[in-house]
């Protein structure tokens, strides 16, 4: 009877915080540099929670090892729904196939929360270099193996990845210069410090509207109604599709209530009209779900790019 009755005090409790939750400011671990994808996401729903609920929401940038350390860092944290984790997912999933040592798993150590967008993947140039289309761009490569320089978001990263298999499926090479985060990459990149830019088109479509980089193409499997004149890589390499694609994750055992009252408020702000409307004027597609599609994309992804791994022998240690 003892036994029982505090199992029963146990829930109750259980219940009491999930009804209370949140009771104080919320954390939302960015684990790259500020001005990329993640971080432009976090803070505009930073914003929408606050407003909902009345608790600062504070966007932290916790970057390093391509978005391992800040993840790392939400996998430890006490599962009470005041530690969240927004991040591009591809990375996460890309992880385990690349990082010998990594100190979490993505499949075990989180719990999903929500789906947010996808963003197809530009690749972009300088404007000081001659390509004015994909398949120029590849013959440039190609008369000079290596010389090309390729920004990715960090090494491991899903434009990293994205640049490998374009590599790969092209017959090419370019030389990848490893960056902390897309803001550097895409930053670098305006200042003329490199050649090929692939990230996100949140994030790049501006720069490429003001004129200081020329998009070649964008990596969705059909053209993107924000910019229908661009045309995609699989018109020029059938198959090929990567992207941005953006979640908002908890530690693992976070109570199933806190994480679904988080998804109905996220899937509330997602679907109002002037988000939708802001989101799909720079190339990003609501894509939000149930945790149960999250958990499911999440093991799918793990399995897609740990063959892409597997076939270009990359490691990182």
């Amino acid at each position: 009877m003892l036994t029982a009755a505090l199992a029963g005090l146990g829930l109750s409790g259980t219940g009491a915080s999930a009804q209370t939750w949140p009771a104080k400011p919320i954390r939302v671990i960015v684990p790259f540099p500020a001005g990329g994808t993640s971080d432009v996401l976090a803070r505009a729903l930073g914003q929408k929670l606050h407003e909902a609920w009345g608790q600062p929401v504070i966007v932290e940038n916790r970057a390093g090892a391509n978005g391992n350390i800040g993840a790392a860092m939400v996998a430890r944290s006490a599962p009470d729904g005041y530690t969240l984790l927004l991040m591009d997912i591809g990375a996460l999933c890309i992880s385990p196939s690349v990082y010998h040592d990594l100190a979490f798993d993505p499949a075990r150590d989180f719990a999903p929360v929500t789906m947010i967008s996808y963003s197809p993947h530009v690749f972009a140039v300088h404007p000081r270099i001659a390509a004015k289309t994909l398949q120029e761009l590849i013959a440039l490569a190609k008369e000079s193996p290596g010389k090309l320089n390729f920004a990715t978001a960090g090494a491991g990263s899903a434009p990293h990845l994205a640049g490998i298999d374009f590599a790969l499926r092209s017959g090419i090479q370019w030389t990848y210069i490893h960056y902390k985060g897309g803001g550097q990459a895409i930053t670098d990149s305006i200042a003329g410090h490199s050649d090929v830019l692939v990230n996100g088109m949140l994030p790049v479509y501006p720069h490429v509207k003001g004129g200081r980089l020329r998009a070649l193409a964008v990596s969705s499997a059909r053209r993107t109604p924000a910019a229908p004149d661009i045309p995609t890589v699989a018109e020029t390499l059938p198959g090929f599709e990567t992207g941005s694609w953006q979640g908002v994750l908890a530690p693992a055992d976070t109570p199933a209530a806190i994480v679904n009252k988080l998804n109905a408020e996220l899937r509330r702000i997602l679907a109002l009209p002037a988000i939708k409307a802001q989101l799909a004027a720079q190339g990003t597609e609501v894509r939000a779900g149930t945790p149960e599609a999250m958990n499911r994309f999440i093991r799918t992804e793990i399995a897609r790019w740990s063959k892409v791994v597997k076939r270009s022998g990359v490691k990182i240690e």
